[in-house]
């Protein structure tokens, strides 16, 4: 089955009505059928199961069957702060986080990392890795589409984590596991979680020091992970710590 997302104005009682480029994507790409099943989600969040009424040129109608059908989000919001990492391995990062359940994703310059971007050039990554992340919502079957947001600079990074509940950055001089599953133990339904990930070189003396005024360092194990196996690895863990609860997301 396959998802859409759409604005809360195209939603009406009975039926939904998709624009713009989905349009040509369901009739020409993936060359959907009246009568055909898709799921569909909202700006606002809400999910709704349809039948393709009408196939136009531009528009297509899908009349809602099911309401208020159950969402796949996780019960807590968790904000990945990636740094920056070299060659595509940034769109890696974002499209399995995405799958693994991020709210949003901030691409972080360090010290240490290897690519340096200037504005134009973070612009256009940006709008890039967000078409990514869209991409991979539609295939997981999110509610939403998580956000990437423009890159930051690291003390930027620290105070935007610093508004969630929960702050980890994982290290490779933390106290073993018994430390991550302490850690993991406060990830609860409803607590919002920001997590920072470190560059291919490494964090600098300064950088994992300010982030351990705010953050509480857990290890990954006793092997070093590169920077993109790093954030895939505590989205992994964090899913499934949340996934053993119920409860609806806040932030």
């Amino acid at each position: 089955m396959h998802q859409f997302f759409v604005q809360d104005e195209q939603i009406g009682k009975e039926y939904v009505t998709i624009t713009g480029s989905d349009v040509n994507h369901i009739r020409n790409v993936l060359r959907m059928k009246i009568g055909e099943t898709i799921r569909i989600s909202s700006q606002s969040g809400k999910n709704y199961f349809c039948k393709i009424a009408e196939i136009g040129e531009e528009f297509v109608q899908a009349d809602i069957t099911i309401a208020d059908a159950e969402g796949t989000e996780l019960p807590s919001k968790i904000f990945l702060f990636q740094a920056l990492p070299k060659g595509d391995r940034m769109e890696t990062v974002i499209e399995k986080a995405v799958e693994l359940g991020v709210y949003e994703i901030i691409p972080v310059a360090m010290k240490y990392c290897v690519v340096k971007l200037d504005e134009k050039k973070a612009a256009n990554k940006v709008k890039r890795w967000q078409a990514i992340a869209e991409s991979a919502a539609k295939q997981s079957k999110r509610s939403m589409i998580p956000r990437i947001h423009d890159v930051m600079t690291y003390r930027e990074a620290l105070q935007y984590a610093g508004e969630c509940e929960v702050r980890l950055v994982p290290y490779e001089n933390a106290r073993g596991m018994q430390g991550t599953r302490e850690a993991l133990e406060e990830v609860r339904p409803g607590r919002s979680i920001s997590v920072i990930i470190g560059p291919e070189g490494g964090f600098a003396e300064e950088e994992i020091a300010a982030a351990r005024e705010n953050m509480q360092e857990i290890s990954l194990g006793k092997r070093i992970l590169r920077t993109d196996t790093a954030g895939i690895c505590t989205m992994s863990l964090l899913m499934m710590q949340l996934e053993g609860y119920g409860g609806q997301e806040s932030r």
